[in-house]
């Protein structure tokens, strides 16, 4: 089943797909636009503690999502199983469950949005994108993608819940 969805997606790609879903996914690429965004956010001070739950977020994200789940599952990416000559990118060495471009953006996507429902929408948009994109790209099966954005929103709700806890009891943002 997996397969058959990542297969359909193969048949309908186009240039301007797959410009589009390049780029997107080049937004993940090592958590850049995450940390960059984490950075902007923590140097303006209106916006010091949402950078502070993001960050957090982040940070959960990356010792859960890449150092502990995907090697203790240590499951093969699609473009392992079955090669492809026509990838967009090449096929990447670590594991593929759970999809760390898709954790990662949405970790930051359900902080953002507990602090600022309304920036949160624009970066919820982006993080749906960048799932549908690492299953464009044939690295990811839906079910990495799926796992991902759940474990995405468990980080971030937690990083979001640490900061409260212990930085901003009782100070609006």
């Amino acid at each position: 089943m997996e397969f058959a969805i990542l297969h359909f997606l193969q048949s309908i790609r186009s240039e301007t797909m797959d410009w589009a879903v390049l780029f997107v996914s080049r937004l993940g690429d090592f958590g850049l636009v995450w940390i960059a965004a984490s950075a902007i956010l923590l140097l303006i001070r209106r916006w010091r503690m949402t950078g502070l739950s993001v960050s957090a977020a982040l940070i959960l994200d990356f010792v859960f999502v890449n150092l502990i789940l995907k090697p203790l599952f240590g499951r093969e990416r699609p473009c392992d199983i079955y090669p492809t000559e026509d990838m967009l990118i090449a096929c990447l060495s670590d594991h593929s469950f759970p999809s760390g471009h898709t954790a990662a953006a949405f970790a930051f996507a359900t902080a953002l949005t507990l602090r600022h429902q309304k920036a949160g929408v624009i970066a919820f948009v982006l993080a749906v994108l960048m799932g549908l994109s690492r299953l464009y790209l044939f690295v990811h099966f839906p079910s990495d993608v799926l796992a991902g954005a759940l474990f995405g929103i468990l980080f971030g709700c937690l990083g979001h819940s640490l900061t409260l806890r212990l930085v901003d009891k009782k100070r609006p943002d």
